[in-house]
């Protein structure tokens, strides 16, 4: 069984399994507390710092490709409630695509839940949600769930790029990795072909005061897309060592990394921080390391990269509902994909959009008028 991922362009698509940590984010209340004030002032904050650190990663390849998106023009028509539950590596932009649809449309309710990527297809089955954001595409038998309530698929939208980089401190000499390397360090049985366990920063070749330390691991829980990634594209399949620390969200390992200065951990470049560095990867030990940025995941060279994705049920042959369908063309407008960008991802590529919104039978230019039946 395969998922049906729009945006495919040309022969077998390759669909790639990214912090508000575990939490909920209404934006339905028209009450604030200070302590919600002063969380969203350090969010700002943190963003601003980001942003630096992104600009200087990721370069230009995603800023400068927003502009080749349309400006988002509101329709009469469009109301009820939006609620997203799945990955919290989408957590923010999720959030910031709610945020921008509700300026267009004050009566929609939103609502963003990010606990995991495995808690989108059981939130959009039962109904609790109409959209599902996954860090890694549905499995088989979470599509056979689906098709099984619904009678057809679930369509998976191709809406960013996600780095997915390995941080270390910022105080780390090494200069690069190997996806061997990387394997030995956080995986049991060596799938990739390293000779020898790697326990210690001197197994990779540092002096001291390294050689002697230790490495702590710090990576995801098993509800998350991007621990399913790491453990089917870096660790081939195998099974993690016990000793990696599992953090509740992505942004809780970049602080662990961050704050402990032998460790190494991975994330959605996005949460990239001033404490940590990314390292570049390479893909063997013939290989040149590539450094995680935009144009390098844009061709395929830099080896951590995936397609970020937000499920939702259409059902063929049937108009999409107005408040639905109009989000969906939200996403892939000018202010859509620039919320991508700004949450340190990067835009799909503006033909892909086009490739999107044409396959769930949405216009690349809004409609005079939202029509559509209800969601199911």
């Amino acid at each position: 069984m395969t998922v049906r991922v729009l945006g495919r362009r040309g022969g077998k698509a390759k669909v790639l399994p990214s912090d508000i940590t575990g939490s909920n984010v209404s934006l339905d209340s028209g009450h604030r507390c200070w302590n919600e004030v002063a969380r969203d002032a350090s969010r700002a904050f943190r963003a601003v710092l980001a942003t630096q650190f992104l600009l200087a990663t990721l370069g230009q390849a995603g800023s400068d490709l927003t502009q080749e998106f349309p400006p988002y023009t509101p329709v009469g028509g469009v109301s009820g409630s939006l609620k997203s539950v799945g990955s919290d590596t989408m957590n923010n932009v999720m959030t910031l695509w709610q945020e921008g649809f509700r300026e267009e449309y004050p009566n929609v309710q939103t609502q963003v839940e990010g606990k995991g990527s495995s808690t989108a297809p059981p939130a959009l089955i039962s109904g609790t949600a109409n959209f599902g954001p996954m860090s890694r595409a549905m499995k088989d038998a979470e599509i056979a769930s689906f098709k099984k309530k619904f009678g057809y698929e679930p369509t998976g939208l191709k809406v960013g790029i996600d780095v997915l980089a390995v941080f270390v401190h910022r105080d780390n000499p090494i200069s690069s990795l190997s996806m061997a390397q990387l394997d030995a360090i956080f995986s049991k049985g060596r799938r990739a072909g390293h000779l020898k366990p790697v326990r210690t920063w001197g197994d990779l070749g540092l002096p001291e005061p390294w050689k002697s330390k230790p490495i702590t691991m710090y990576g995801r829980n098993s509800a998350s897309g991007t621990y399913g990634y790491f453990k089917e594209f870096v660790l081939l399949g195998g099974d993690f060592k016990d000793s990696v620390l599992e953090q509740p969200g992505s942004s809780s390992v970049v602080q662990a990394v961050g704050t402990d200065r032998f460790s190494i951990g991975y994330s959605g470049i996005g949460y990239q921080t001033p404490d940590v560095r990314a390292l570049p990867l390479a893909a063997d030990a013939k290989s040149d390391p590539v450094p995680a940025e935009g144009a390098f995941a844009y061709s395929g060279k830099y080896p951590l990269s995936r397609t970020l994705l937000v499920y939702v049920g259409l059902e063929p042959g049937k108009p999409i509902d107005p408040l639905r369908g109009e989000f969906i063309r939200y996403m892939f407008s000018r202010p859509g994909q620039k919320a991508v960008a700004r949450d340190g991802y990067l835009p799909i590529q503006p033909d892909v959009a086009r490739t999107v919104l044409e396959s769930t039978g949405l216009a690349v230019a809004p409609s005079a008028s939202a029509e559509g039946t209800a969601p199911p």
